[in-house]
């Protein structure tokens, strides 16, 4: 890795803003970035190396920052979040019942033994992507708060169980890792809650104002790398890491100035970084040389669309069930592990991503269209 190679990246990141800059279209920021590191990876320029070691630690720090970040996004101080959990728990055990039929039924289709991972992904949700699109449009009411209880629990479950379907063969070893890591991160909970509780939190960060010593994204750092550094020694994925300690932050309540500073270092430097490096990794000519792979990443983005329209049943519009599908963290998070650990075919990895993209693509829509349906009502 070389300055002229980090400005270059820097450079065609800016892919991702000026894709999303039109608001009528309403296209993620990270599509972009992910198209910018497929131009200059593998399946395009292959200007950049995705194995680099700097490139590769760089896109690992990216990955456990999204994954934090997407942990604060679950409003687990939320009362009236509580209040709908209930609904939202019905709703998320008939759509992992149905994922459960699909994902077996795929894996017998496409010949491969990755049933529990298309389970998990076909009933996961993405809190990171639903609940910022919940509240651009200004989205409420009761059928709202029941669709954040189901995405919020779907998201959280997927994130735990995904290290354990990628690879059933080391299941005892990862749940091992798991509840080292998940332990660590209720302890680290603990000391934040009682920081806070006794005021120390506070004053550390008036000071940190008034000093401009910005000590609590020293802090949070701090703590996030050494739970990735956890997550890594015991085999688990850096995933678990950045989205366990989001969720133990959440819990506590995230500073409004951490938010921002968070928000500069991940979306602004390292967040682009991860989704090129993710996007140089992908060959996509693995798909046109297995045809399967495209029906697979269909199937996977259709299909979890079709389940998450079983809402319906308990009163939900489709519109919010096609919402309650889009998938973001845990796809990604599965093609980035798959891809480290050789553990998806030729192919696999890419199919998921396109997975990914349809329920992106669909949940853009439909979230537009409940809005204005909405307000005409």
């Amino acid at each position: 890795m070389t300055f002229p190679l980090l400005a270059l990246l820097c450079a065609v990141a800016l892919l991702g803003p000026l894709l999303a800059l039109p608001r009528k279209w309403r296209v993620p920021v990270l599509i972009g970035e992910l198209l910018a590191g497929i131009l200059l990876g593998r399946t395009g320029l292959n200007l950049v190396n995705p194995v680099e070691p700097t490139f590769t630690f760089l896109a690992d720090m990216g990955f456990a920052l999204i994954m934090f970040v997407a942990g604060t996004h679950v409003p687990l101080r939320e009362k009236k979040i509580r209040s709908a959990l209930g609904i939202g728990t019905v709703q998320l055990m008939v759509v992992a019942v149905v994922s459960a039929a699909a994902g077996i039924s795929l894996a017998a289709l496409f010949s491969n033994s990755h049933a529990a991972l298309y389970i998990v992904l076909l009933s996961s949700s993405s809190a990171a992507l639903v609940l910022p699109i919940i509240s651009s449009l200004s989205l409420s009411g009761p059928p709202i708060l029941a669709l954040t209880a189901q995405v919020a629990l779907a998201d959280t479950l997927a994130i735990v169980a995904l290290p354990l379907a990628l690879d059933p063969a080391t299941a005892g070893r990862a749940a091992l890792g798991s509840l080292a890591v998940l332990g660590s991160a209720a302890l680290v909970f603990l000391l934040l809650r009682k920081a806070d509780s006794s005021g120390k939190w506070r004053s550390i960060h008036k000071v940190s104002e008034e000093r401009k010593f910005a000590l609590e994204l020293r802090f949070q750092l701090v703590m996030l790398f050494a739970l990735a550094g956890l997550a890594v020694w015991s085999h688990v994925s850096i995933m678990l890491a950045g989205f366990a300690f989001g969720l133990a932050v959440s819990a506590v309540g995230e500073p409004r100035r951490l938010a921002h500073q968070l928000f500069a270092l991940t979306d602004g430097f390292l967040g682009p970084l991860f989704f090129l490096w993710l996007g140089a990794s992908l060959d996509l000519r693995d798909l046109a040389a297995h045809p399967q792979m495209i029906m697979l990443g269909l199937a996977l983005g259709f299909g979890s669309i079709a389940i998450h329209l079983l809402s319906r049943i308990f009163g939900l519009a489709l519109s919010l069930g096609v919402l309650s599908a889009s998938q973001l963290g845990v796809p990604i998070a599965a093609a980035t592990i798959g891809i480290q650990q050789n553990l998806l075919a030729p192919g696999e990895p890419a199919a998921l991503v396109l997975g990914a993209l349809i329920t992106i693509a669909a949940a853009t829509v439909a979230g537009s269209r409940y809005a204005s349906r909405n307000t005409v009502n």
